[in-house]
């Protein structure tokens, strides 16, 4: 099954994350299909940014995103 999830990037205790489509077996920051959006939590406020078309297509596709990463889309 693939999933639209977060991929942690950045330094300890300085999160940033990409918003990526992978299978759902592969490990957090293993293998990934496509990259999709950016998420940085440590700006006021946090940066969400996402190709909506990819996601649109991704999810048209059957990919389903994990309940943070629909948080972070119905914030934008």
């Amino acid at each position: 099954m693939v999933k639209i999830r977060l991929q942690r990037e950045g330094k300890k205790k300085a999160p940033f994350y990409h918003i990526v489509i992978a299978d759902s077996r592969s490990p957090r920051d293993g293998k990934i299909i496509e990259q999709i959006g950016t998420y940085d939590p440590m700006t006021e406020p946090s940066t969400i940014v996402i190709n909506k078309e990819l996601l649109e297509k991704w999810i048209k596709n059957g990919a389903k995103p994990t309940e943070t990463v629909k948080a972070l889309i119905e914030k934008i």
